[in-house]
């Protein structure tokens, strides 16, 4: 498996290491995406109007990837609005509140309920009927929007996506890459993604117990600011029995979105499309009963309140996603066939050319599996490049006689944990934009026990091969 580095490999590279450092020293990142693109455009077509208009349609392409992410976001901030003016929000809330006394305990169980929920649905869906119901709690017990959002992150994006044990999407690609079984990549990732979940969600933890003492993280109110003083008159419009029935009956009818879920088996997409359609319709029903004929025009004010705020999000991120989607078929897409014969992608190549460069031992091997599903994660798809991991893998493993199913299993995690939604920033944007919270900051308070994470996993998985 051999590849050509050309310029706009390198250009590429240059250009992600420069994003990477502007994020840690917590600058804006767009002007230095833009520039990025425009160079690579630049070289590949050698025109400097098309260069130009390369930039625009950058854009275009991330906001259309984006687009499901944005909607759902939108959505569920518009029903909560309506909820939180109502006051029926609270009422919702408050049998957990006998449940859920400290902020540790809502940590921990925000991300096992938001881990069981990925499991069988992925995390999409699971943001939005964790956030909206538990996310409220969590604040009120003393946990920040920010520590919740980590542990929705690391808890569903993470563990429950990077093993990916009842869906089985993640170990089919790479299985079939590596030319071994599923069961046999689930078998091998089963002690490393326990070892991953385990070492990351304690280190945030402790990182988050640390920071609340010493004041670097506070407790705000947590979720979208939706809303204003003139909306608390709203409280009282409705009577309570009417709202403690709808307290009641919108749970229920996210309860029945899962069992639709379960037994129509709807995933991903399309069971996000299902909580983002219920949202909808609770909006209308609750909009009807509390502004009776003005009803028509509120509904329409709520769903553009939630869609400037899901743009407002999105607004920063859309340049930085615009960026690392031309590393994969985003650049064929956007700038054209430019890419040198052979190609897999700009990201893909860089992680091929580092597994071409390096001696091959267990150690090396372990080593550079993690670091190609973490390069091929900076799509942030996490999906996209775990073939390749699986791929790589199995010359590895080939080389060495041993260990393929290990190697793709550290491959495949690192990947996803990049990748899926804990270290890159619009990725990450469902639970930030739940929580209210800015998803740079997010990531980088994700990041370090991320990285710990996939060290420690990824001296287990030596002693593994």
């Amino acid at each position: 498996m051999n590849v050509d580095l050309s310029a706009l490999h390198y250009i590429y590279l240059v250009f992600t290491l420069l994003i990477l450092a502007v994020m840690i020293k917590k600058r804006d990142t767009t002007l230095v995406c833009i520039v990025g693109i425009f160079l690579l455009a630049l070289v590949a077509t050698n025109s400097l109007s098309s260069s130009i208009i390369t930039v625009f349609n950058s854009f275009i392409y991330a906001i259309v990837e984006l687009m499901g992410t944005i909607l759902i976001i939108s959505v569920i901030v518009a029903m909560s609005t309506i909820l939180a003016k109502t006051g029926i929000n609270e009422l919702m809330i408050s049998p957990f509140t006998k449940l859920i006394k400290s902020p540790a305990l809502a940590y921990w169980v925000i991300g096992i309920l938001m881990m069981i929920i990925s499991w069988f649905f992925w995390p999409s869906p699971a943001v939005a009927l964790i956030g909206a119901v538990m996310l409220p709690i969590a604040v009120q017990v003393g946990l920040p929007a920010l520590a919740v959002a980590m542990a929705m992150n690391l808890f569903g994006h993470g563990i429950a996506l990077s093993g990916d044990f009842i869906i089985q999407g993640a170990p089919k690609l790479t299985a079939d890459a590596a030319g071994i079984s599923v069961g046999e990549v689930i078998s091998a990732s089963i002690p490393l993604v326990f070892i991953m979940g385990v070492v990351t969600t304690v280190a945030a933890f402790i990182f988050i117990k640390k920071d609340l003492k010493s004041g670097k993280l506070k407790v705000d109110n947590g979720g979208p600011k939706i809303l204003n003083k003139e909306d608390e008159e709203y409280k009282n419009v409705l009577s309570p029995k009417t709202k403690n029935t709808l307290a009641i009956l919108v749970p229920i009818l996210f309860a029945m979105d899962v069992v639709i879920m379960i037994v129509a088996k709807l995933q991903g997409g399309d069971a996000t499309a299902l909580v983002g359609g219920t949202a909808i319709f609770i909006l209308i029903l609750v909009s009807i009963l509390l502004h009776k004929g003005k009803a028509l025009e509120e509904i329409t004010k709520y769903l553009v309140k939630g869609l400037k705020f899901g743009f407002e999000i999105f607004g920063p991120v859309i340049p930085i996603a615009a960026f690392f989607y031309l590393g994969d078929e985003g650049f064929i897409k956007v700038i054209g066939e430019f890419l040198p014969q052979n190609s897999q992608g700009l990201v893909n190549d860089l992680g091929i050319a580092l597994a071409n460069a390096v001696p091959l031992n267990r150690a090396i091997g372990a080593v550079t599996l993690t670091s190609v599903g973490a390069i091929t994660g900076l799509d942030g798809s996490g999906f996209s490049g775990i073939s390749l991991a699986g791929s790589v893998a199995k010359l590895f493993g080939s080389a060495l006689g041993r260990g393929v199913s290990t190697l793709t299993a550290l491959g495949q995690i690192a990947a996803i944990w990049v990748g899926g939604g804990t270290l890159i920033p619009w990725a990450v944007i469902p639970a930030a934009a739940i929580c209210g919270v800015d998803p740079f900051e997010l990531t980088r308070r994700n990041f370090k026990p991320v990285v710990i994470g996939l060290v420690i996993t990824t001296i287990a998985g030596i002693f593994l091969i």
